[in-house]
C-alpha cells in the first residue's frame, strides 16, 4: 500500500470528525466499558466511542468511581476497547495517576493502547466521579504542568488531549472558565467543564469558550447537569457529547430483569434476548470462520 493510500490513524479520524462539527453537529460518544460494549456502540453506527472510568470501575471491580483503578488497569482496558473496534476511542485517564511525570507515562501508555483522545482532569487524587459530592481540585498551576507534560509525551500530533476541570463544584463557574482558558493555553486540544448545574451555566460556558476550542458536554443520566437535547447542545457550540453511563445502566437493567425472572421462574421466556447466532455474529464469529477457511491447510497459493 502506498503512503497516499494509508488509512488515517484513529486520532486523525477523530480530528476529522471535530472539523466537520459545524456542518454535521456534535460528535456523539456513547460510553463503553469493555470490548463487547464498544462493539455494540460501533454496530449501532456511532462514529466514536468513549471509555468511561465510571463504567470501567463498576464492571472490573464492582465498585464506585472513586479512584480505585490504577493507570495500568485503565490503560489495559483502553487497549481492549481500542482493539475491538475501528472507530476512534476517547478514553478517560482520570487525574493522570500522579504528578506531571506520571501523566507523561499515562499518555504514552494510552497512546500505545490505540486511543484517539485522552481526558485528563484537575481533581485531587484519588478522584471521584464528576457528579458525586466531595470533590477537591489541585492548584491550576499543577494542572497546567501536567498538560505541558502530556503535550511533550504525545508522539502522534493528532492525539486529542481533553482537559477537564471540576472547579464548578469547588469554586464556581467563573473559576472553571478561568481554569479552562489556562488549560487551553497549556496545550489542551479540547475543553471539558464538568457538571454545570443549570442550563444558564451551560449556556454561559458555551458562550465564553465555544469560539476558543472544541467543548465537551457530559450527558449523565441522573447527574448534576440538567438533561438538554442534543440539538440544543449543538447550537450552543459543543463539539462532543458524552453519554458515559447510559449503556452501563441499560445493561444493568437487562441483567437484573433476566436474573429476577430466572430466580422466580426457573426459566426465562419474557426477557427479550438476542439469539445465540445473533450474538456470535456480533462478536465476530463469521470473521473468525473466514480466517479459519483462509489459512486452512491446502487453501493457500504456493
Amino acid at each position: 500500500m502506498s503512503p497516499s493510500a494509508t488509512p488515517p490513524t484513529t486520532p486523525a479520524r477523530l480530528r476529522e470528525l471535530l472539523a466537520r462539527v459545524p456542518e454535521t453537529g456534535p460528535v456523539i460518544l456513547p460510553g463503553a466499558y469493555d470490548g463487547l460494549s464498544a462493539r455494540l456502540v460501533e454496530a449501532a453506527g456511532f462514529d466514536a466511542v468513549y471509555m468511561t472510568g465510571f463504567g470501567s470501575t463498576a464492571t472490573l471491580l464492582g465498585k464506585p468511581d472513586v479512584g480505585l483503578l490504577s493507570g495500568s488497569e485503565m490503560a489495559d482496558n483502553a487497549r481492549r476497547l481500542a482493539s475491538a473496534v475501528g472507530i476512534p476511542l476517547v478514553a478517560d485517564a482520570d487525574t493522570g495517576y500522579g504528578n506531571a511525570v506520571n501523566v507523561a507515562r499515562t499518555v504514552a501508555e494510552y497512546e500505545r493502547a490505540g486511543v484517539a483522545g485522552i481526558q485528563l482532569e484537575d481533581q485531587v487524587s484519588p478522584k471521584k466521579c464528576g457528579h458525586m459530592a466531595g470533590k477537591a481540585i489541585v492548584p491550576a498551576a499543577e494542572m497546567v504542568g501536567k498538560l505541558h507534560a502530556a503535550v511533550d509525551a504525545r508522539r502522534d500530533p493528532d492525539l486529542v488531549l481533553i482537559a477537564r476541570t471540576d472547579a464548578i463544584a469547588v469554586d464556581g463557574v467563573d473559576a472553571a472558565i478561568e481554569r479552562a482558558r489556562a488549560y487551553l493555553a497549556a496545550g489542551a486540544d479540547a475543553l471539558f467543564v464538568e457538571a454545570p448545574t443549570s442550563e444558564a451555566d451551560v449556556e454561559r460556558i458555551a458562550g465564553e469558550l465555544a469560539g476558543e476550542a472544541p467543548l465537551v458536554f457530559n450527558w449523565v443520566e441522573g447527574g448534576r447537569t440538567p438533561p438538554i437535547d442534543v440539538g440544543t447542545i449543538g447550537k450552543l457550540g459543543f463539539a462532543m457529547v458524552l453519554f458515559p453511563i447510559g449503556a452501563l445502566l441499560a445493561a444493568t437493567a437487562g441483567m437484573r430483569n433476566y436474573l429476577a425472572e430466572l430466580s422466580a421462574r426457573g426459566t426465562v421466556t419474557k426477557t427479550e434476548l438476542p439469539t445465540f447466532e445473533e450474538f456470535t455474529d456480533l462478536v465476530g464469529l463469521p470473521e473468525i470462520r473466514e480466517q479459519e477457511r483462509r489459512y486452512a491447510a491446502g487453501d493457500q497459493a504456493g
